[in-house]
């Protein structure tokens, strides 16, 4: 496979007794007595709050080297659990495409396939998680204390020619297109490319039919021209669901402060990821997540900034052991010349001091130690997500 993503999905969904999941409580952060006082507190707000992740994912990465042990779709005990005490309302998860093209490849079936792939999956997990296909879904799913999980492409090539293909996807529960990933395709220029590859009269096109039929358009991963153009192009607010601030770290996959602004001045939303880019070194920690907001507040105002980790909810055992597992996939990454400016072996794909099911709480609680209220945390942690699904959905 030529992602993270598209590797872990397939290796991290674990079989798990009915007597197991049985017994997990659905309606309440899983016990925990080793929480400080401060971090119990933070974690209880969430209870109250919609916590959205605008690019994130179910899986272990303590056992993504390992397979499956039986055919099931059923999440594991482990990431259920997690999953819960992480106090998260929705995820936006990739139903694949960001894989690259070559001659021949037949990317509509492949785009069809993974969804299918996620149909089976959801419905599997019935139980826990449920489909979302508008932003009122999202409400009644927390109050079914049920996981939202809606889906997203992470690159529009499989669209062809054929701008049709938005409605069908989109009829399969694809509610957010990003335009490219990485590389360059038939809309514009990714974040491995020249930055001065424009939005394409197809992009504009597609735009446009995005535009019209009520899908989310994300411009993460995007050059800097391409990323302009589409801002300017589109009718309805859009987002960088996940991505860094170039000023604080200067790596392609980050936005500048003009991009970021525009973004802000149409009514989008720019969101954080919790990856190694947040640092110049690429060893990015949770002081780093925390500065990287605050300059997307500076930048963006207070309404139009949100999270999308680029990652998961489940504690890591083994540090080392994770290191090294993922020294090996970015390698592989690497060697197919997919790889973004900035992916280093040794590093992690998340934020060691600030990763498991309490991340959203200590998130919560670093910001209010540095003086935001409430209000602004709640805005971060889901509520202008919300308001932009509100919007274009």
């Amino acid at each position: 496979m030529n992602t993270r993503r598209d590797f872990i999905k397939k290796l991290a969904l674990t079989a798990c007794s009915a007597s197991v999941l049985s017994s997990l409580s659905s309606n309440s952060f899983a016990a925990s007595n080793t929480l400080s006082p401060a971090l119990a507190k933070s974690r209880q707000k969430l209870t109250d709050w919609i916590v959205i992740d605008d690019l994130g994912g179910i899986f272990d990465m303590n056992t993504f080297d390992e397979p499956p042990q039986t055919e099931s779709l059923l999440l594991s005990a482990r990431e259920r659990s997690d999953v819960l005490a992480s106090g998260i309302s929705c995820i936006r998860m990739t139903a694949g495409s960001t894989f690259p093209a070559f001659p021949g490849d037949n990317l509509l079936e492949k785009a069809v396939a993974n969804l299918g792939f996620y149909s089976k999956w959801l419905h599997a997990n019935a139980d826990f998680m449920v489909l979302v296909r508008s932003a009122e879904d999202i409400v009644r799913a927390k109050a079914q204390n049920k996981i939202g999980i809606t889906l997203g492409f992470q690159n529009s090539h499989m669209l062809g020619n054929n701008l049709d293909r938005v409605d069908i996807f989109r009829d399969l529960g694809v509610l957010t297109m990003q335009l490219t990933y990485n590389g360059q395709n038939q809309l514009g220029g990714g974040a491995n490319v020249s930055g001065r590859l424009p939005l394409t009269s197809f992009g504009h096109s597609a735009i446009e039919k995005m535009n019209d039929s009520k899908v989310i358009i994300d411009l993460s991963h995007s050059g800097e021209r391409t990323c302009l153009d589409a801002i300017k192009a589109s009718k309805s607010p859009v987002t960088i669901s996940h991505a860094g601030c170039r000023a604080l770290a200067d790596f392609p996959r980050n936005k500048t402060d003009e991009e970021m602004k525009l973004l802000a001045d149409k009514g989008g939303l720019f969101g954080l990821y919790f990856m190694p880019f947040l640092a110049p070194d690429s060893r990015a920690t949770g002081e780093h997540l925390i500065a990287h907001i605050e300059h997307a507040i500076n930048i963006c105002g207070e309404d139009h900034v949100s999270i999308g980790t680029d990652g998961s909810y489940i504690g890591v055992d083994d540090m080392d052991k994770v290191r090294k597992l993922t020294s090996e996939f970015t390698q592989g990454r690497i060697d197919k010349g997919v790889a973004a400016a900035g992916e280093k072996l040794g590093n992690v794909n998340f934020l060691p001091d600030m990763v498991g099911p309490t991340m959203f709480a200590d998130l919560a609680l670093r910001l209010s130690k540095r003086g935001h209220n409430d209000s602004v945390i709640e805005k971060v942690l889901g509520a202008n997500s919300l308001r932009l699904m509100k919007a274009v959905w």
